[in-house]
């Protein structure tokens, strides 16, 4: 099992590696100018190459790329004398807009991100899951026709209408709810909840759609397998064999998905944060690229690529607690 997670570990510091330098080399060529985005449209000639001086854009893209890396792991000094500014690690450059810390901008968004995305998973989960197994184990009757046709809808609806149908039901028309509002979970938990069930539910929609059609299928390609039949031949109670020997495997897929999702959701729910006005790292993002801000870009986006690697290698690590086989192809 050591070897296993050794092995895993390595892979992730591989992939990480190579996110960054693709990311790193799209933005590298790039025809804009980061020291004219650094100094704005009323800089002089003088003060942009001064700027590129400091931030090593006179270099190589090899060299400036070797910066950035020892940046990320032991921190990075711009400039020298009395104007150096010094990057503590993790370092992922300055904000061109507020001057700030990228990695700071980054982790002071990312309670809501976490906020929204936990909520709406754990939501999405019982919702897909529940609605898919009842489906499957009711199969051609007016559930599963209902539950079914309710989960394409969920899916086709785009996160965006639904986002302003809700607004416009709960607080609107009806007064329910709050607007959303990037309330602190310690400060006032009760607002904080309120502020995060029309995001949740917008994403929920959404997912537990996905999570409900899969796990019904899974669980009807179970319900037809030889050792569920077996099961049912020996006698074992019913809910026994529905959830040891039918649930179980058709949880596999569902396992996976939810890394990815969960993963991508960590870095940034760019669509739901920006139409509820709620400052997580998806509405970081969405201001870094109407301002052009490209040190806050390629923040975020390595950011969420390391939030799903990570979470793909947690699902790693669940198959191979579920399933011993994996570890030994793995």
């Amino acid at each position: 099992m050591i070897l296993y997670v050794l092995r895993r570990l390595a892979a992730t510091a591989l992939i990480l590696l190579v996110i960054c330098a693709a990311t790193f080399a799209i933005f590298y060529l790039m025809p804009a100018d980061p020291a004219q985005g650094a100094c704005g449209k009323a800089c002089s000639p003088e003060r942009i190459a001064e700027i590129r001086t400091t931030l090593g854009l006179n270099h190589s893209m090899l060299v400036q790329f070797r910066d950035y890396l020892a940046g990320i792991v032991t921190g990075r000094t711009y400039g020298t004398g009395a104007q150096a500014v010094h990057c503590p690690a993790p370092c992922l450059g300055f904000s061109f807009q507020t001057d700030q810390p990228v990695w700071l901008m980054l982790t002071d968004r990312l309670p809501v991100s976490i906020s929204i995305a936990l909520g709406a998973a754990v939501l999405w989960l019982l919702a897909g899951v529940t609605a898919g197994v009842i489906s499957a184990l009711r199969r051609g009757s007016l559930w599963d026709r209902a539950a079914m046709t309710a989960a394409l809808g969920g899916v086709s609806l785009p996160v965006y209408f639904t986002a302003l149908v809700l607004q416009y039901l709960l607080v609107v028309k009806l007064g329910l709810l709050p607007y959303p509002q990037a309330i602190p979970l310690t400060a006032d938990p009760v607002g904080w909840a309120q502020s995060m069930v029309m995001p949740w539910i917008t994403l929920a929609m959404l997912y537990a759609g996905i999570y409900a059609r899969i796990t019904r299928g899974e669980m009807l390609d179970s319900l037809g397998q030889n050792y569920v039949r077996t099961a049912r031949a020996k006698g074992l109670p019913e809910p026994t064999v529905l959830r040891r020997h039918a649930l179980r495997p058709a949880l596999m897929p569902i396992v996976t998905i939810f890394g990815m999702d969960l993963g991508a959701l960590l870095g940034g729910a760019l669509i739901t944060e920006s139409v509820f006005g709620l400052p997580g790292v998806g509405k970081l993002a969405a201001d870094a690229i109407n301002s052009a801000d490209q040190p806050v870009i390629l923040g975020v986006t390595l950011f969420a690529a390391a939030f799903v690697v990570i979470a793909n290698v947690v699902v790693d690590l669940v198959y191979a607690l579920l399933d011993p086989r994996v570890r030994a192809v793995g």
